[in-house]
């Protein structure tokens, strides 16, 4: 099976999707998981996605 179409809705973001994640502060990441802090949206990495799902990383968000 052809697998063409793998990563087309990243493509046509800036950057591939790439990025600094505002929470973990790493650079280079996909941060393309949208979530709402103080009526504010903001994108995140996936693992800080998790743990923000999980109800971690509350300290972090409160910064941003």
């Amino acid at each position: 099976m052809s697998k063409a179409h793998r990563g087309t809705g990243v493509r046509e973001l800036v950057k591939s999707g790439r990025g600094a994640c505002p929470v973990c502060k790493r650079t280079g990441v996909k941060v393309l998981y949208e979530n709402e802090v103080n009526e504010k949206k903001i994108m995140v990495c996936k693992e800080c996605n998790k743990a923000i799902a999980h109800g971690n990383k509350q300290e972090a968000l409160a910064a941003v």
